[in-house]
């Protein structure tokens, strides 16, 4: 991998080259800084004032520059306004043509200065990220807050750029006037429903949404799967040659998604029943379900590390124990084993490959079409879990062939085993295995890199402002190693993590709150969906097709939430604020589910539940965008990747939720609610403390 400041010169427009932000110098001050520090020539004092000074003015390079040239393309802009006035007044189609180029390219050369703003963006958040890093010291929440909210503020210009909109909107204007219509009286503004399309538009369009941090509901959806996109902007296409990629062989991945969430959630409305029928507590519930979650914390890891080498085994193996788990299952109630069913679950827990279909997307999808795909594994997610309780709800029979029951319980297991047959043999028969590439080439992406979690100027002063000798040897945060001159150690910084604990040495505070927030809505969620049977067949005696239609219907809000928030919420505000005040309003929805109030009411514990999981879906999404920009870059590749982090985290969350409710079940049933929600009412007021600790780092 190539280290960011060579890449930032690599793509750098030359003409423009001394108006980007001096990364170089920015790095080799730091480096200088420490060794004066060390040697005691300078005084922390001194130093941060100085770095600040340099900072304002590399930005203000940039701002002025900015302006000009802001100014210049107006200014090309109001002259093409006469000659197209002039046009209006005598028609001619060959002006018309060679005016409507003009406007294309003005609308080119802001696209290069589009790309110009935004690589000074990344580069100023890696230069104060590096600065964070390096002295153990927490400077950035200083620097951005006092910059950002000055009324004169220039960081602003840089990292929220919106007065280029009036130059879009010229260009967008009158290039639909000119479109074969000869000065119409047709507008943008007349039907904004109406997008206009030009391919120089919409790639406007689509870079001034990422400076803006601008979001759709594809790209909203396309968050929850963390699948990293290229770090730096770049007009030149995929990465991926569009020969790897195939159709059939993405379809069935996300078909592995589907069927897999069926697989988990189809037991639950049931869970209980089965458990009783086995001669155990209702309670037990919590195991069964919890135990398909044990095995996937295992199963993740090795699924990604196969999935370096063959997408197609992984999948056909995943395929194979789900079907030996499933019929474990199933088997159990004629055995009258709970070994049995639980093996049956670990078994299916062992089948997990979302790592492989999140890799495959990853690797193999054209970046044109990546975030579509990378939506379409959400949704396929969120499908599954709503159609597993919805089956459940479906398979309410009773009968027997030979020696085998097919009833409520076991009929779940009986299904899936005949769906991972059928997709067995698909998948054996039309997957097609992309051709493998080199590791450099198969992971060019890297996560959107932000700044790390900070604390005032004034409390920063109070802290040693160099790190130990043992810590100056660890690498930067974005993989790029200063402090040796050696060329192989510099490759090796960059290399991606090799194990789960050179993973977690790459976790700043501001990751590690991000994976608690993880770990909390998923704790949350499983409390919420894995008790639901117990505590609604205790308190309102509903009955499984009720509990299933109750789920289902959960599962439902899912993408309309998404819509919802990807379309309108995260266009109008940040994502550290969507994160707060979606926390804020899960906390709500814990604090209205206990029973405190008698007798409990179906519409307190419907409402809450609403708000609980609704919120918590909105959670995830913003949760998992932040945590890809400010997680490190070797995070964003390799094994033990940040999909992986994340993915073990939300696992583990599941397991630790699901073994609260079977031991909180020993207290009876009367206790279940009010004890499994304690747990989730502390975790979640633990992130939003944490939150409000690393707040300004999420910028």
């Amino acid at each position: 991998m190539v280290e960011f400041g060579k890449k930032l010169k690599e793509r750098q427009i030359q003409e423009w080259q001394r108006y980007y932000i001096n990364y170089k110098l920015m790095k080799k001050k730091v480096r200088q800084y420490a060794q004066q520090i060390e040697v005691g020539s300078q005084d922390r004092r001194h130093v941060l004032k100085e770095f600040s000074r340099m900072l304002d003015n590399q930005i203000e390079k940039i701002v002025l520059f900015l302006m000009e040239q802001q100014g210049l393309l107006a200014s090309r802009l109001a002259k093409l306004g006469e000659q197209h006035e002039a046009l209006l007044q005598q028609p001619d189609i060959s002006q018309i043509s060679e005016l409507r180029e003009a406007y294309r390219e003005v609308g080119r050369d802001l696209l290069k200065l589009l790309y110009f703003i935004e690589m000074n963006a990344i580069g100023l958040r890696k230069i104060l990220k590096k600065f964070d890093k390096r002295f153990g010291y927490k400077f950035t929440d200083y620097y951005v807050t006092t910059r950002s909210n000055h009324p004169y503020s220039q960081l602003q210009q840089v990292f929220k750029h919106v007065g280029l909109g009036a130059v879009v909107g010229a260009i967008s204007r009158n290039l639909l006037d000119l479109q074969d219509r000869q000065g119409s009286y047709l507008s943008i503004y007349d039907q904004p429903s109406v997008a206009f399309q030009d391919p120089v538009i919409d790639s406007v369009k689509a870079a001034v949404d990422r400076l803006t941090h601008s979001t759709s509901v594809l790209q909203f959806l396309g968050q929850h799967a963390l699948i990293m996109q290229e770090e730096l902007p770049s007009p030149a296409e995929d990465r991926v040659h569009d020969e790897r990629y195939h159709f059939m062989s993405l379809f069935l991945n996300l078909a592995n998604t589907f069927l897999y969430m069926v697989n988990t959630y189809i037991v639950v409305p049931t869970a209980d029943d089965y458990s009783m029928s086995l001669g155990a507590a209702p309670t037990v519930c919590g195991v069964v379900i919890g135990s398909m979650a044990v095995a996937q914390v295992f199963s993740s890891v090795y699924f990604s590390a196969w999935s370096n080498k063959s997408y197609f085994r992984p999948l056909v193996f995943s395929s194979i124990v789900l079907l030996v788990g499933n019929i474990l299952y199933a088997l159990a109630f004629d055995l009258h084993s709970i070994a049995i069913l639980l093996l049956g679950r670990l078994f299916c827990g062992f089948g997990s490959a979302r790592a492989v279909n999140r890799r495959y997307i990853s690797d193999c999808v054209p970046h044109k079409i990546r975030m579509q795909a990378s939506a379409g594994f959400v949704s396929a997610s969120a499908l599954g879990m709503a159609c597993g309780p919805a089956l459940a709800g479906l398979l309410q029979t009773n009968f027997r062939i030979s020696k085998l029951t097919f009833n409520q319980n076991t009929l779940p297991g009986w299904v899936m085993a005949i769906a991972w047959i059928v997709y067995l043999i698909v998948l054996w028969f039309t997957f097609k295995e992309p051709a493998r590439e080199n590791e450099e080439s198969n992971t060019s992406q890297e996560a959107n890199s932000g700044t790390v979690e900070n604390d005032r100027l004034e409390s920063g002063l109070k802290q040693p402002l160099l790190l130990t000798t043992e810590d100056k040897k660890q690498e930067d945060d974005d993989g790029d190693q200063e402090f040796d001159g050696s060329e192989e150690a510099s490759e090796e910084s960059r290399k991606p993590a090799t194990s789960i604990g050179s993973a977690y040495r790459l976790l700043t505070p501001s990751v590690k709150v991000q994976l608690l927030i993880y770990f909390m809505l998923k704790y949350a969620m499983e409390i919420l969906l894995s008790e639901s049977s117990v505590i609604t067949t205790y308190y309102f005696s509903w009955s499984t097709s009720t509990v299933a239609l109750f789920l289902a219907c959960l599962g439902l809000t899912v993408l309309p939430v998404n819509v919802v928030v990807g379309s309108y919420i995260s266009n109008m505000f940040e994502d550290r604020q969507i994160l707060l005040a979606s926390e804020i309003m899960v906390c709500i929805g814990i604090v209205l589910s206990f029973h405190i109030i008698s007798p409990y009411s179906v519409p307190q514990y419907v409402c809450s539940a609403l708000i609980t999981f609704v919120f918590a879906e909105v959670l995830e999404g913003v949760n998992l965008a932040l945590l890809s920009r400010v997680m490190s870059s070797r995070l964003a590749r390799g094994t033990y990747n940040g999909g992986l982090l994340s993915t073990e985290a939300g696992t583990l969350a599941r397991v630790v939720a699901d073994a609260t409710i079977t031991l909180a079940g020993y207290l009876g049933q009367s206790r279940l609610l009010n004890v499994t929600l304690l747990p989730s009412l502390v975790i979640c007021v633990s992130s939003i403390i944490a939150t409000l600790y690393t707040y300004n780092s999420l910028y």
